[in-house]
């Protein structure tokens, strides 16, 4: 988990948004927005005797993903399709969708990725240089299909599209806690609905080592709780990514964050051992022993065993957030320092990282790393992935480097897509010529998983995740947010046809926090809270890698989009003095929910946290409605019912059992305009 200070990259971030192209207008609810595309005049029609074949050099893998779009398409129109799969027996001359594509593509950073989708009335062509571009082809045909009452069709277009970087990825931690395969698959099949590339699995960490190791087994007995991928499970889910056009890099995180390590090889450590794994999170002092030339060596057996598992050609090595503290308080290691004219303890592991880029050279392997490890004397082939502020990125990209930004791409900190959305990896502002501009490969999301689990990580990832994949993979010219958020519950919709649980367990978490009482009144109050936002909630409470993830905040979307549509709303009121009928229903129904709530909440004692909250609700939401009353009748607030709303509004701004309510900035809109003369 990256802890460092977010403040001064977060100011860079939205002062590049001020520079941005104009937006342009999008079409239909593609997402991400193709290149180029162009509505024609007519529609295809979408029937029983829909068939799709595949022309030129077919793939086994567009041969799969044929197969696999023909049986969403079945599974959205229920349609008795005659065609099962697509196969080269089964690739009929009649086929009203054709696929040609020229050769297959390697599953390597650069690969073309381009298509181009043809609908007219009579044919569906869709034309790609590799199957690569044919399957991101596939999604944006199922994103096409729309019906109305004479039933379902494509609208004729014409589109030509292809990314604007070549690194999409989506980083998932497995080590904070544990993500079953079936989860990874579920969000490779995400992924690859909104055209994302590379899966970032963080697999070493304090709290775990993930992965079975045959040259080192007690890091899987010693270091994982019993939670690991088998070198089965591995290949399996490699090979499942890659049939869905997506890489798998991994990361092993070295020389700090190593806890799990030196858990089960504590000969490696800077400090003597024992060492057990952390159940807490933050960052600890365990480190390798940069000194120690065993600690090469194990490396090289280790990298040898995993260079031949993890097929990609790009390695993470993590490098980041080593505090140096049993460095500093190592004789020996100081010694060394002193007799090798090493200064400080970056250019320490400066001098690591350079052991390590050549064992992994010696595989194979292009070295990855957290912008921690940029130093202007490694090889131009390394690619720095920046998690602390644009200023390393730009910095690296100057400097000849290859780089990917992750800050503003946080989406454990839980911020809306809003702000994600317009964190664009190269604004117009960055201050890099032509040539170094092409540096920046692109960007990755980030789940880091200390505050999720199997059951409610989905709906931290996705559906905001579609709309980096969006800024990852449209022009920059299509950053229109309130577009965005309309094609977004499109997308979230769809993407359930995938497994995704983002949707489906909300309720389902519901349903446990009332003991399967009615959760009506229960989901009323958490469709408008969200959980606290950055690194708030460690603040609030401690946690451990063994505490429970089923409660109210655990339950809580970020982004709520109850209470993003309400603030829109009363923008909306206040502007044009209009949807007043609709604030007021919403505004009654909250102030009465609390009496409905609190049964629940005496029949299940997990929810007790929660009271307070109920009651700041029904008692802003009275506030809300006073204030209606003044702005619909033209009267001014008296000071005495400011000073109470003020305090009213002020006490729920506090957050209760770590979540905030979302709609207080729209209730404090409403007060202030109850409060101002020029109505």
């Amino acid at each position: 988990m990256k802890h460092a200070s977010f403040l001064t990259g977060w100011i860079m971030m939205f002062f590049s948004i001020a520079f941005a192209n104009p937006a342009k207008p999008s079409f239909g609810d593609l997402m991400p927005q193709p290149k180029q595309i162009k509505a024609v005049k007519g529609r295809f029609v979408v029937n029983e005797q829909f068939q799709i074949a595949v022309r030129g050099k077919g793939s086994a893998k567009l041969f799969k993903a044929a197969s696999r779009a023909l049986n969403r398409l079945r599974g959205r129109t229920g349609f008795f399709m005659r065609q099962a799969f697509v196969t080269k027996k089964v690739n009929p001359d009649s086929a009203a969708m054709v696929i040609s594509i020229q050769r297959p593509g390697n599953m390597a950073l650069g690969e073309d990725e381009s298509y181009e989708l043809n609908v007219s009335p009579q044919k569906i062509l869709l034309n790609a240089p590799t199957d690569l571009g044919a399957l991101h082809g596939l999604e944006t045909f199922l994103q096409l299909l729309s019906a109305d009452e004479q039933g379902y069709f494509l609208p004729a277009v014409q589109i030509e599209d292809a990314p604007r970087f070549p690194w999409r990825g989506l980083l998932i931690d497995a080590c904070r806690h544990f993500m079953p395969v079936k989860m990874i698959e579920r969000n490779l099949d995400g992924m690859a609905a909104v055209k994302m590339n590379v899966l970032h699995w963080h697999l070493s960490e304090d709290q775990a080592f993930r992965v079975e190791c045959k040259t080192f087994p007690k890091l899987q007995q010693l270091a994982s709780d019993g939670f690991y991928y088998t070198q089965a499970q591995i290949k399996e889910i490699i090979a499942y990514a890659a049939d869905r056009g997506i890489r798998v890099m991994p990361e092993f995180d070295l020389p700090g964050h190593a806890t799990s390590w030196l858990t089960a090889y504590p000969e490696f450590a800077s400090a003597p051992g024992p060492y057990s794994l952390q159940r807490e999170w933050g960052i600890f002092d365990p480190v390798f022993d940069p000194t120690n030339e065993g600690t090469y060596t194990f490396l090289e057996a280790f990298f040898k065993e995993m260079s031949a598992l993890f097929t990609d050609e790009y390695m993470h090595i993590g490098g980041d957030e080593n505090n140096g503290k049993q460095w500093d308080a190592n004789v020996h290691i100081q010694k060394f320092m002193k007799e090798n004219h090493i200064k400080n303890n970056r250019q320490l592991q400066s001098y690591f990282n350079k052991r390590l880029l050549k064992i992994l050279t010696k595989y194979h392997k292009k070295m990855v790393g957290w912008d921690e490890i940029f130093q202007p004397d490694l090889p131009k082939n390394i690619i720095i992935q920046s998690w602390r502020g644009r200023e390393s990125m730009v910095k690296a990209a100057q400097q000849g480097y290859r780089t990917i930004l992750s800050h503003g791409y946080y989406i454990d900190l839980l911020l809306p897509a809003s702000t994600h959305y317009l964190n664009d990896p190269a604004p117009a502002d960055l201050p890099l010529n032509a040539q170094q501009r092409k540096l920046i490969l692109g960007g990755e999301a980030t789940m880091w998983s200390e505050m999720v689990s199997p059951e409610n990580v989905d709906s931290r990832i996705w559906p905001r995740t579609a709309a980096i994949a969006e800024r990852f993979w449209s022009p920059a010219y299509v950053r229109d947010v309130d577009d965005m958020y309309r094609r977004l519950k499109t997308v979230s919709f769809h993407l359930e046809e995938l497994g995704l649980t983002h949707i489906k367990n909300y309720a389902v978490m519901l349903r446990r926090l009332t003991d399967n009482a009615p959760i009506e009144p229960l989901k009323t109050l958490v469709d408008i809270i969200e959980p606290v936002k950055l690194y708030k909630r460690h603040q609030l409470r401690k946690h451990y890698t063994y505490s429970p993830l089923t409660r109210v905040v655990d339950a809580a979307r970020p982004d709520a989009e109850t209470a993003r549509n309400f603030r829109n709303t009363v923008e909306k009121f206040i502007q044009k003095a209009d949807h007043s009928t609709s604030i007021i229903n919403r505004l009654v129904a909250w102030r009465e929910n609390d009496k409905k709530l609190q049964p629940l909440i005496h029949g299940s004692p997990v929810l007790k946290e929660i009271a307070p909250l109920s009651k700041n609700i029904s008692n802003c939401a009275l506030i809300g409605l006073e204030a209606m009353n003044y702005i619909l009748n033209k009267n001014k607030a008296p000071h005495e019912w400011r000073q109470k709303a003020k305090r009213i509004l002020e006490q729920a701004q506090k957050p209760v059992a770590q979540t905030e309510l979302m709609i207080l900035p729209a209730l404090k809109a409403l007060a202030k305009r109850a409060a101002e003369d020029d109505r």
